[in-house]
């Protein structure tokens, strides 16, 4: 201890140490220039609690933020100076155009990149702002005008078809992400999403090809790695499950997207903690989620004993999908009993559907739905310009009970309800492929006299398509068949089906 110290003791006066915001600051940069990013995040905050309205503090801490992933977070930051504290500091421009294209927002990206270069053409970052622009226009001449317009169209239709796979609308779906991937033969994202729509329709095998297409032309796809996690989960292939559950768990997303689905994913298949968080911290970070998101970050807080968290959450998914209500984690058990027979809702959109097989699959949940009166008595079902003959005979059916030609695919229907209930995503393909089945031997005027016969042949047929193991001879004794009579149909189901 020094003399002067000394002095100051025995006087009995003791200088205390108030440390600044600039102190935080040059300890935060230390920590930066380590890139040990945790601490510099912590030492920034504290820089900026002290000193709030300094820019350079907040940029820093933007900066930081981006180089741990947090890239919404970096954003606000970044748009808090230029709005707030000091619009000359255009160097934020680059920064955020860097953070856009970083999660894909290329037309935010190219508008700050060419405002910087607008602002400050000879700055320190003119160079590296250029290199992004050339990157940012794939040496198109009318980015402008051609480009981003194509990545709007894009977006709208991945979102679209994001949509109708959540509606349960596999066809169109299926439809439209075709037509995506023949424009763009690179968007992996989309051909992710056909492998989801054909899985859930029944097409395994399919929905396992383009998966491993994928794989191959862009290796370490997460989104193709998930979604193999999930369907073998969906398929009960316990050790698939496990080694593949091995691997994802090594995996530190840094993007939003991929944050994003390992965390779904992770909670679809019950890794309840590591779901937790995953989704936590994009919550943290102020990520806008969408229904889903709050759906498993609902269920993985709930699961991890985080009880009050999840009820919140919970409200929030509901101001989305009202219809999820009574689906509740802290009511699982009632949650698996409710099926798509009894959302309203979704089987409202399916009525609407430009496809006949799902309009019919909507007709056939309604009959058994809690909610039927609701429906046959709505006005969304009078108004609708798109039944044809089929669906009006069924509706006829339903309203009156009066035998057709239409309440053999109820019966049959029927018979498919007795073993797969409540309908599930899973469980809607077996049911969309007989009544895809039927409008096909409606206009060839086939019998369907033997029902038990036909929902044996779809329901095996279902299996073969899905990848799953099961004999004619399992098929037929649940039906009270032969394996003969089974074969038979077999085949005629398959010969409407190709």
């Amino acid at each position: 201890m020094g003399k002067d110290a000394k002095a100051r003791i025995q006087k009995g006066k003791l200088l205390s140490f108030i440390p600044t915001g600039e102190y935080y600051f040059t300890k935060g940069l230390k920590a930066y220039h380590r890139r040990d990013f945790i601490k510099a995040k912590k030492y920034l905050g504290r820089a900026m609690q002290l000193e709030p309205g300094e820019p350079m503090i907040t940029c820093q801490l933007a900066i930081v933020s981006t180089e741990l992933g947090e890239f919404e977070n970096s954003n606000r930051l970044l748009h808090q100076i230029l709005e707030e504290l000091d619009s000359e500091m255009v160097e934020c421009h680059y920064f955020l155009a860097n953070n856009y294209a970083h999660i894909g927002f290329f037309k935010d990206a190219y508008h700050h990149a060419k405002l910087y270069l607008q602002l400050d053409p000879d700055g320190d970052f003119s160079e590296d702002t250029e290199e992004l622009l050339e990157l940012l226009t794939f040496e198109s001449d009318d980015l402008e005008d051609g480009l981003f317009l194509e990545q709007d169209d894009l977006i709208f239709k991945q979102e679209q078809a994001r949509e109708l796979l959540e509606s349960g609308y596999f066809p169109k779906a299926i439809e439209l992400l075709k037509d995506v991937v023949k424009e763009y033969p690179e968007y992996w994202s989309a051909y992710n999403n056909l492998a989801l729509a054909y899985f859930y329709l029944g097409k395994t095998e399919k929905a396992e090809s383009i998966l491993q297409d994928v794989l191959e032309r862009n290796p370490g796809n997460l989104h193709a790695l998930c979604n193999k996690l999930i369907f073998a989960h969906y398929q009960g292939q316990t050790k698939n499950v496990t080694t593949m559950l091995q691997s994802l768990k090594k995996i530190q997303p840094l993007l939003i997207e991929h944050q994003f689905k390992l965390g779904t994913s992770f909670a679809l298949v019950g890794e309840y903690e590591l779901a937790y968080l995953l989704l936590k911290k994009l919550y943290k970070n102020g990520f806008d989620g969408d229904g889903p998101f709050y759906y498993w970050l609902s269920y993985s807080a709930y699961f991890t004993g985080y009880e009050n968290f999840a009820q919140n959450i919970w409200k929030k998914m509901l101001a989305i999908y009202p219809d999820k209500e009574g689906m509740e984690p802290w009511n699982a058990e009632k949650a698996q009993v409710n099926g798509l027979e009894d959302q309203s809702g979704s089987i409202f959109q399916k009525l609407e559907s430009d496809y006949v097989e799902e309009r019919l699959f909507a007709l056939f949940l309604t009959t058994i739905s809690s909610k039927k009166e609701e429906i046959i008595t709505s006005k969304r079902l009078f108004q609708n310009q798109k039944f044809t003959s089929l669906e009006k005979e069924y509706i006829s059916l339903i309203r009156s009970g009066k035998p057709s030609m239409t309440s053999d695919a109820q019966e049959i229907a029927e018979l498919f309800y007795e073993n797969f209930q409540p309908i599930g995503t899973i469980e809607s393909g077996l049911y969309l492929m007989w009544f895809s089945l039927y409008v096909e031997v409606s206009k060839a005027n086939i019998s369907l006299k033997n029902k038990r016969a036909w929902a044996g042949a779809v329901e095996y047929m279902w299996h073969k398509l899905r990848s799953e193991k099961v004999s004619q001879q399992e098929v037929a004794e649940r039906y009270g068949l032969s394996t003969a009579t089974i074969g038979k149909y077999v085949k005629i189901v398959n010969d409407y089906l190709n």
